[in-house]
C-alpha cells in the first residue's frame, strides 16, 4: 500500500500556528514533541512529522476504509511509523518550499512507486485513489496530495 503527503512551507507559515496553545500536544506524542521543541527548526519538523503521519493515515485508511484520524495515534520513529500493530515506512524529502513524504507498508514498495504528472485516470472508490493503466486495464493504488502550490500524484505498481 502507499500514502503520500505534501506541505507547502509558505502556506502552512502563514496558515497554522503550530505555537499555539494545545497545538502539539494534540497532535504529536510526548517524544515528538521533545524532537519538535529541541530541533534546530522546531517549525520544519513539525511538518516533518505532520507529513509522515498524514501519509500513513492514507494507507491506514486504504486498508481499513474507516476515516477517522487522530494523529497522535501515529508515532514517528526514525524511518517509520507506528500505528497499533501497524508499521509504515517513510521516505521524505525536505526543501525550502515544501516537506514530501511517501508512505508505504513494506520497504521493497519504495522501489515500486511511480510518480504521475497529473490525475489522468485516477479513479476513486469510497474516497480511495486507484490508477487504470489504460494499456493493459490493471488498476493500481494511488495517492494524492496536494497542498497550496504543491500536487503530488504516487503510483504502486
Amino acid at each position: 500500500m502507499i500514502g503520500n503527503d505534501i506541505v507547502d512551507l509558505e502556506l502552512a507559515q502563514q496558515d497554522s500556528n503550530w505555537q499555539r496553545k494545545g497545538f502539539l500536544h494534540k497532535l504529536f506524542t510526548d517524544k515528538e514533541q521533545h524532537l519538535i521543541l529541541n530541533s534546530n527548526n522546531p517549525e520544519l519538523m513539525v511538518w516533518n512529522l505532520w507529513s509522515r503521519k498524514e501519509a500513513c493515515y492514507k494507507i491506514y485508511n486504504r486498508q481499513s476504509a474507516i476515516r477517522l484520524f487522530n494523529p497522535i495515534q501515529f508515532e514517528c520513529q526514525a524511518d517509520s511509523v507506528v500505528f497499533g500493530n501497524n508499521i509504515f515506512y517513510t521516505q521524505t524529502e525536505i526543501t525550502p518550499d515544501y516537506v514530501y513524504t511517501i508512505a508505504v507498508t513494506t520497504k521493497k514498495n519504495f522501489a515500486a512507486i511511480q510518480h504521475l504528472e497529473n490525475q489522468n485516470n485516477i479513479q476513486k472508490a469510497n474516497g480511495i485513489p486507484n490508477w487504470l493503466n489504460t494499456e493493459n486495464a490493471i488498476v493500481f493504488p494511488a495517492s494524492i496530495s496536494h497542498h497550496g502550490r504543491f500536487m503530488r500524484v504516487v503510483v504502486l505498481k
